[in-house]
């Protein structure tokens, strides 16, 4: 999976250029129209983008430490789904700025490491979940002028993940040895994305990026006054597919 995933900026690139090279017809807007494109994308600076976020955590932690822990205990993050919204301020014919988040998913934790610890299950079984509100700002610089269609774009910016509703799950307290409690401090940290837009109408645009954001934090587990911890490193790897209106 994440193979595929790392492979999507190239695709998107590739395809812009045999869109482009293939059909030069329409991927720019007809000559006569051209200085109206211009015009309605001045006159609309403004715009709401609605979508959805397919995320790939590919984690990276060191082992849990603390008492009674014994080595190789790990984790993992499941893949997540969920909307996307964002506002588009256009400040040029190629910059943009792009404010960005999704409806806060629902991320859950799933042990890697040994099969059992003494006789309770760990490897594979879920033991927490938590909420991510991940807010993303982002600086895009897109390619060729407003009166071709397609225009690739990238862009570097920052974001700001704060993680709530953090639970053990029962799975994670009979690991634990009991009722734990989960803290993890936000974290802020650098992203960037790459994508490709289709005008479909002068005010109407849609969207396919593949985005990146560091995402880390010191993972503290308190169990009965018995801590454990991990600094991890989620990594999500975002897809995004999304329309956009321009108002």
């Amino acid at each position: 999976m994440l193979t595929r995933l790392l492979s999507i900026p190239t695709a998107l690139l590739a395809s812009a250029a045999l869109l482009l090279g293939a059909a030069p017809g329409s991927a720019r807007a007809d000559d006569g129209s051209s200085s109206d494109v211009a015009d309605s994308a001045a006159a609309h600076p403004n715009q709401f983008r609605l979508g959805m976020y397919y995320i790939h955590s590919a984690v990276s932690a060191d082992d849990l430490s603390g008492p009674f822990v014994p080595p190789g205990l790990n984790l993992r993050v499941k893949d997540m789904y969920t909307p996307y919204f964002a506002y588009v301020r256009r400040l040029s014919p190629h910059f943009e700025l792009e404010l960005a988040a999704g409806w806060p998913p629902l991320a859950k934790t799933i042990a890697r490491g040994p099969a059992y610890l003494g006789s309770v299950p760990y490897n594979g079984q879920e033991i927490s979940t938590a909420r991510w509100f991940g807010p993303t700002l982002l600086l895009n610089y897109k390619l060729f002028d407003e009166t071709h269609r397609f225009r690739p774009y990238f862009g570097v910016g920052v974001n700001y993940t704060k993680f709530y509703s953090r639970h053990s799950t029962p799975a994670g307290n009979a690991a634990a040895g009991g009722p734990t409690s989960i803290d993890l401090p936000a974290s802020v940290g650098p992203a960037a994305d790459v994508g490709l837009s289709y005008r479909v109408l002068d005010r109407l645009t849609v969207y396919a990026s593949y985005s990146y954001s560091y995402v880390a934090s010191r993972l503290t587990a308190n169990t009965g006054g018995v801590i454990r911890t991990s600094h991890v490193n989620f990594g999500p790897r975002a897809l995004v597919i999304s329309a956009g209106w321009s108002f």
